[in-house]
């Protein structure tokens, strides 16, 4: 239990980065405020995700789906900076196993705005909102240790 306080916490043995990584990677919330926020976080992107969807079923609903809808994914990516603490969220986000679906998941969350408010175009802003769906599980998945892998063999089993 502690490995998993101090990996969570961002107090891993970092002995190979500099001072000033580790003065910005760390962060001044205790444990239990961090798990609180996170949960705090990750609640209120369900609620705006949920919310964004029964909109979507209102008279010109649409803009207020994509909005809440993204606002939902945002607050929910959010979230796990309480976790690790914002710098090294970034630093995994970015690394080479999760940086396809970081930048894919990013240009649908502006993309899914852009079609509802610049173009107009209600299909695109449903197909953007089904990306950014996919984008965010696929990269959600990354965190668990062989979960691509094993989703990756699931899917290839059920289509041959």
């Amino acid at each position: 239990m502690d490995k998993l306080r101090r990996v969570l916490s961002g107090r891993e043995d970092n002995e190979e980065l500099g001072l000033t990584a580790q003065v910005l990677d760390s962060s001044t919330l205790s444990y239990s405020t961090r798990i609180k926020w996170f949960v705090i976080c990750f609640a209120s992107g369900i609620l705006c995700s949920i919310l964004g969807t029964a909109l979507l079923f209102l008279p010109k609903g649409l803009p207020l789906f994509a909005v809440f809808y993204t606002l939902g994914n945002l607050a929910a990516l959010a979230s796990t900076c309480f976790l690790m603490g914002p710098l090294k969220q970034l630093q995994r986000m970015f690394e080479p196993t999760r940086l396809i679906a970081t930048c894919v998941m990013l240009l649908c969350l502006v993309l899914t705005l852009c079609s509802v408010f610049w173009w107009h175009k209600r299909v695109l802003a449903i197909i953007f909102c089904i990306l950014q769906f996919l984008a965010m599980t696929w990269y959600s998945i990354s965190y668990i240790p062989f979960a691509r892998d094993a989703v990756i063999k699931c899917f290839t089993t059920c289509l041959s």
